[in-house]
């Protein structure tokens, strides 16, 4: 059997989270280590290890993933914000589960760093 991840273990109550949004699709929670006022990591409840893993099957769940970071961004007053997804460990992901930050509140420069 496959570890599960640290967002599996998550959106298993087995760890908890401050959680902002969930549906039957993914789960919204607040990062431990935020780096903007709003830092909010949006996740599948599908597990999929990174965004190169995704297929044309989870064209859906992807979007909806895209929706609800903007949604969650309004909802917590903020019109303007960045989506990042980093993919592999050189772009900066360190959980092997796909999910989205969402940042805003402060000044984003580009390119990110």
């Amino acid at each position: 059997m496959t570890e599960k991840s640290l967002f599996t273990r998550i959106i298993d109550r087995e760890i908890p989270s401050e959680i902002v949004f969930e549906d039957e699709l993914c789960i919204a929670i607040r990062d431990i280590s935020p780096q903007a006022p709003l830092h909010v990591l949006v996740v599948p409840k599908k597990p999929i290890a990174k965004l190169s893993d995704g297929t044309a099957d989870d064209a859906e769940l992807i979007g909806h993933l895209m929706l609800k970071a903007a949604a969650i961004a309004s909802d917590e007053g903020f019109e303007d914000f960045r989506v990042v997804v980093n993919n592999g460990a050189a772009a900066g992901q360190s959980v092997f589960h796909l999910h989205v930050h969402v940042l805003a509140g402060r000044g984003l420069n580009w390119p990110p760093g």
